[in-house]
């Protein structure tokens, strides 16, 4: 199965401590990352999509993204 998760977070060091850990789990970056300003909170954020492949596993909608 192919798995796909967008990660996002405020512009601090949490944020690159995620998809650092994503990649460490063998997630892959996947396209450009992003950078936008959230009026609510008057903070800058980043996103980030990741991508994976699990073979001899089968995708569902009860497929828990983070397990992986």
């Amino acid at each position: 199965m192919k798995l796909y998760r967008f990660l996002s977070g405020p512009d601090d060091s949490s944020f690159c401590h995620k998809v650092t850990a994503a990649l460490n789990k063998g997630w892959h970056l996947f396209g450009s990352p992003t950078y936008s300003y959230d009026k609510q909170t008057k903070t800058m954020r980043c996103g980030q999509a990741v991508v994976k492949d699990v073979d001899g596993q089968e995708y569902g909608p009860g497929t828990k993204l983070s397990d992986w």
